[in-house]
């Protein structure tokens, strides 16, 4: 072979990114502007003068930049690749097609210098710096041209900022002074702080909020003034709270709960809010008109926090509002109050609640992975009765089927097909023998479930499994949530073992496990905290705890006892008895708005017991695969320095333990568009709590840090919003089978041979993210 030609075509690709790159910068955008028209380049902010300190002009610089407008072209690389797309579009004819696709959806229509107001900025970035307590702001607009683009400058030169020397509140003697008084002690107005006209905004509305919880339901924060004196010392003022003169009077009383009246089948499309004396039902302090009858009162008083009396107050008013969505039972939720035509000071509170189609049936598609590295389709058809019993019970039958096929490493044809049923039945109350009360926002919940699954793996085994479970669902808050099951029975029944698995097991006999029969019952419960949704927050966190109870009551008054032989049996099959806990914790850390460093590490350990030797194989755990260990195939990884390898030609790992460490931790960034990136490093192994003789070294020891397995890896994301397609190519660089001392094997490391990638390198398709 030529030379010449072997090394031209080792670099064909670098010549091509390079071509690519050449072709997009030199696609400068400004060739399709209009006559006389220029490329918006950007704004640069300066801040002259003596004041302020140097952290406070940094931090102040990057407060106007924010409010330039218009924001120019996104760029990348110093290139504008959404305004090259919309170039190349150029005008299609119709609002459809791949030209209009690419104009609309990848390009991007050029930033004007014309739309570009000098004059408005200026005022804007002024009056902001003085809404800041830099007074007497002075500020100038400028703009530059280079060919056909042009970027603007904007001066800001601040004088030294004022700061809060006393804040004063109303002295009066009135209900409404009085309440405001009470505020001060959370007040967000402090002496020693910088002037600011947002902050005092939001102590105006905490004022207000505050109020609302003491009956003050007319008041409003624009009733509330902040006089600002700047004359009391050397740039410094005193602020002082007032009520407004001409607050109205409403405002500044204090009202009571008088009738609590529930239209529980009223249409937002004809005012069916008349009545008539058959419809009405008087239960409690509610009455309930509903000319159906269709729930019970009942309902109401479980939902409703206002009681007649009970002063207003808008915590209450909103937790009302959040149980009666979280019913799950209406589709509209709407609510009134009216001053009583009462002497004293009352509401009347109005609730008019549309509800939802009793019965419905909705048809799924999903795409699904799990955590062996299986990626598939699933058809779901779900049928739906939202008051079963007039106490808004919700009744859900569901009938499933699909496929799941191996897509990371190689797929062998041991592919899984699946269908079954299931029926969830919840009671929006807890369903015991005690008294239970919840000041939540969301209603306790009673559920129980029964459930069929047959589960067929190609060339391996057959699996019926039955579920059934009752438990109890409750909320704190948005962010802790309890789970507990007081039983969850599981029974497996394996089938139809092809002699190729029964191969296997002659080889590893650990595998025999998986085609036992098992019972499984016994209480579970897990707990959940997370403030993941607070977005603006640089860390957040996620935790969840379970521990699962198989078997102990019963093997405690049965005396089952394995190791004497005293095994119990239920319906002929020995039931499982062990105690499973497991911890998982989650931090995020946010780098910037469009990036972040997720962590995760999760710890548990099962211990078997009484009528069992080893815990169930479907309890216990793994390591590998698309959601964990990403450089090593699903179930792949120990126990312990255990090969658990095996070849990829004949069959599937199937290794599990007793113990579990596993950490990871990734970057997360936006590339561009829809596009995200991510590098990682996943960490962690199984192990033994027992010898196991057809397993040398699963057993934990001291030594378990020197046994974890390592990889490293990058990925793509392709966030479509309805879904999150995610492709992860990861490597391992420490192997715990290896022997000590030659378990680091990123020296190894070698992307140019063929045979290294083929034995290292493993895709990961799955969909959502990893944690």
């Amino acid at each position: 072979m030529n030379p010449t030609y072997s090394i031209m075509k080792n670099k064909a690709p670098l010549l091509y990114f390079l071509f690519v790159i050449l072709f997009l910068s030199g696609c400068s955008g400004t060739k399709y502007l209009p006559e006389g028209e220029l490329l918006y380049t950007g704004a640069k902010i300066k801040i002259e003068g003596n004041e302020p300190a140097k952290k406070e002009r940094k931090a102040l610089k990057s407060e106007l930049e924010l409010l330039v407008r218009p924001k120019p072209n996104s760029s990348f690389l110093g290139m504008r690749p959404k305004l090259f797309f919309y170039n190349l579009a150029g005008q299609p004819k119709k609002e459809k097609g791949i030209r209009y696709w690419i104009k609309t959806k990848l390009g991007e229509a050029p930033v004007l210098y014309s739309k570009v107001d000098l004059e408005y900025n200026k005022s804007v970035l002024q009056n902001y710096s003085e809404n800041k307590g830099y007074f007497n702001v002075k500020s100038s607009a400028d703009s530059t041209r280079a060919g056909k683009k042009a970027k603007a400058t904007y001066t800001v030169t601040p004088n030294k900022r004022y700061f809060i020397r006393e804040v004063k509140f109303p002295e009066d003697s009135s209900a409404v002074a009085a309440a405001v008084r009470k505020t001060q002690r959370r007040s967000l107005l402090k002496k020693g702080e910088g002037y600011s006209l947002e902050v005092i905004k939001t102590e105006r509305e905490r004022i207000d909020t505050r109020l609302k919880e003491k009956g003050f339901y007319y008041f409003n924060p624009d009733y509330l003034l902040v006089q600002v004196d700047s004359t009391v010392a050397d740039h410094q003022v005193d602020l002082i709270v007032k009520i407004k003169t001409d607050a109205p009077q409403l405002s500044k009383e204090q009202y009571k709960i008088n009738k609590v009246v529930v239209y529980p089948n009223y249409s937002i499309n004809t005012d069916n809010a008349s009545s008539n004396s058959d419809s009405i039902v008087h239960y409690k302090d509610f009455t309930i008109i509903d000319n159906e009858h269709l729930f019970n009162p009942s309902i109401f008083d479980r939902t409703l926090y206002f009681k007649k009396g009970d002063y207003y107050n808008r915590t209450n008013h909103n937790l009302s509002l959040n149980r009666l969505v979280n019913l799950g039972t209406f589709k509209f939720v709407k609510n009134q109050f009216k001053v009583a035509d009462t002497i004293s000071n009352y509401l009347d509170a109005y609730y008019y609640l549309t509800p939802l189609p009793k019965k419905s049936i909705r048809v799924e598609v999903l795409a699904k992975t799990n955590s062996a590295n299986y990626t598939g389709t699933e058809l779901n058809v779900n049928w739906s009765n939202r008051n079963l019993w007039k106490g808004a019970e919700q009744l859900t039958i569901s009938a499933f089927g699909g496929v799941e096929v191996q897509v990371s490493g190689q797929n062998n044809g041991f592919n899984v097909y699946r269908f079954g049923t299931e029926a969830n039945l919840i009671w929006p109350r807890l369903i015991a023998p005690f008294k239970f009360q919840s000041s939540s926002g969301f209603v306790p919940k009673t559920k129980a479930t029964l459930g069929y699954e047959f589960q067929n793996r190609t060339k391996l085994y057959s699996l019926q499994t039955l579920k059934g479970s009752f438990g109890y669902l409750w909320k704190e808050n948005e962010r802790k949530e309890h789970l507990l099951n007081v039983t969850e029975i599981t029974f497996a029944s394996p089938q139809n073992v092809t002699p190729l698995y029964r191969e296997q097991i002659a080889a590893n006999a650990s595998l025999g496990k998986v085609i036992e029969k098992q019972l499984i019952f016994g209480p579970t419960y897990s707990y959940t905290y997370t403030n993941t949704m607070e977005k603006r927050k640089k860390n957040t966190f996620y935790y969840k705890g379970s521990i699962d109870l198989a078997g102990n009551i019963t093997g405690l008054l049965s005396g089952a006892n394995i190791k004497s032989g005293d095994t119990v049996k239920v319906f002929k099959v020995p039931f499982s008895q062990f105690i499973k806990v497991e911890n998982e914790f989650r931090h995020y850390l946010k780098l910037g708005a469009e990036s972040q460093l997720a962590t995760r590490i999760i710890v548990g350990a099962g211990f078997a017991y009484g009528n069992s030797n080893e815990m169930p194989f479907i309890k216990q755990f793994f390591n590998g695969g698309t959601n964990s260990i990403r450089a090593f195939r699903a179930r792949s990884i120990g126990p312990g320095t255990f090969d658990g390898s095996t070849n990829a030609n004949t069959f599937l790992p199937d290794q599990s333990g007793d113990l579990k460490l596993e950490f990871n931790t990734e970057y997360r960034a936006k590339i561009y568009g829809l596009v995200k990136g991510a590098l990682f490093m996943d960490a962690g192994n199984i192990w033994l709590l027992k010898d196991n003789i057809d397993k040398p070294g699963a057993k934990f020891s001291k030594d378990f840090l020197n046994e974890l397995a390592v990889g490293v890896g990058a990925g793509l994301r392709f966030d479509f919003s309805f879904l999150v397609l995610r492709t992860d190519l990861a490597f391992p660089i420490r192997k715990p089978y290896l022997p000590d001392g030659q378990r680091w094997v990123l020296d190894k490391v070698n992307f140019g041979s063929g045979s290294w990638r083929n034995d290292n390198l493993v895709f990961n398709l799955a969909i959502g993210y990893p944690f």
